[in-house]
């Protein structure tokens, strides 16, 4: 780990090239994949940051291959991130929530050996009411022998992955991520236009103070989820009760619950038997940060990073956040395997 004085200003750029050197032998493809998804981020945020003046809050008349009306908002991040980064010669191919197929690299650009697969603008439907959004990516290596990307490359369970993060644009606008190493944050400063290193070595709380659930859904869950959520709020007396923050952008409750603790969830219901998040491009990569900074994710039966992909848009129950909250949804849920790596 590098390690810098209280003073000193580390932009993301540095930060990258730094902990490259820690490793003379990796080549510096992924450190540039990481610097594109950054300038990516300053353009998607500066739109965000315009979505009240300019004409780009608001649905579009279409939809996307989840079945949900698109954001005007979704449609422009999607664009950005693929123009920022298809022609960098770092990415053999690209998968998106918005895009039903994968998204392959123009004929005219050399390819490289990284797939990045992403949700554009996870919580977007929230953005006419300025509730915060972000982008989730996810980085893993080819796999297949051709130049181009296939199914196979983008089909790889999480614990393949070997970069992750997400941006929160919120407040102020924030870029997380791992490679393995740790979990490091960094804030953009709109004065410079720069990403500064201000969350190193995120560390999130053994136990958590939040539960983030959407209780609309209670009618609809199985006996042992509701038994589960009475649990969380201390209702049968066997642990303090956990205070409820939902806001339904599965960013912003996953960066809350980061920093102080606490545990997400989206259980499977009758409406979504099989869950509603996404493996691939949402749970998968906020796995790997949560478990890199000392948590823990689950689908209620096993580790969300063992989860063997079957679809591109394979949809997931998750429960992710502080390791212990995730292990009593494990216990209570029958998942005696997970408990025991736990």
């Amino acid at each position: 780990m590098v390690k810098h004085t209280a003073t000193s200003v580390v932009t993301i750029e540095r930060y990258i090239i730094e902990q490259e050197r820690l490793y003379p032998d990796a080549p510096g493809e992924l450190s540039g994949l990481l610097y594109d998804i950054a300038l990516a981020a300053k353009m998607i945020a500066n739109k965000v940051r315009m979505a009240g003046l300019a004409d780009i809050i608001g649905a579009t008349e279409n939809e996307n291959v989840q079945g949900e009306i698109q954001q005007k908002l979704d449609v422009l991040a999607n664009d950005m991130i693929i123009k920022a980064l298809d022609h960098s010669g770092r990415l053999c191919a690209m998968a998106s929530e918005e895009e039903p197929d994968i998204i392959q690299i123009p004929d005219n650009f050399r390819c490289g050996k990284y797939c990045l697969l992403f949700d554009p603008l996870d919580g977007s439907s929230n953005i006419d009411v300025n509730v915060p959004v972000g982008t989730i990516f996810s980085v893993v290596l080819k796999i297949t022998r051709g130049a181009r990307g296939e199914m196979e490359d983008m089909l790889q369970p999480g614990r393949r992955q070997v970069a992750a993060g997400y941006v929160i644009y919120g407040s102020s606008t924030m870029m997380v991520y791992t490679t393995g190493q740790g979990v490091h944050g960094f804030t953009l400063d709109p004065q410079i236009g720069e990403f500064l290193l201000s969350h190193p070595n995120i560390r999130i709380p053994e136990r958590g103070r939040y539960l983030s659930v959407n209780d609309s859904y209670e009618q609809v869950w199985e006996e042992d989820v509701r038994a589960l959520m009475r649990r969380y709020r201390g209702l049968d007396g066997v642990r303090d009760p956990m205070s409820v923050r939902y806001v339904g952008s599965l960013v912003a409750d996953f960066h809350r619950n980061l920093l102080g603790g606490g545990l997400f969830a989206y259980p499977a219901n009758e409406k979504n038997p099989r869950g509603k998040l996404r493996l691939l491009y949402e749970a998968n990569p906020l796995a790997f940060i949560v478990e890199q900074a000392g948590g823990l994710a689950s689908n209620g039966s096993i580790r969300i990073l063992d989860v063997e992909p079957t679809e591109l848009h394979q949809r997931t129950p998750l429960f992710i956040g502080s390791k212990s909250d995730v292990m009593m949804a494990d216990r209570m849920l029958a998942a005696p395997v997970l408990a025991e790596q736990a």
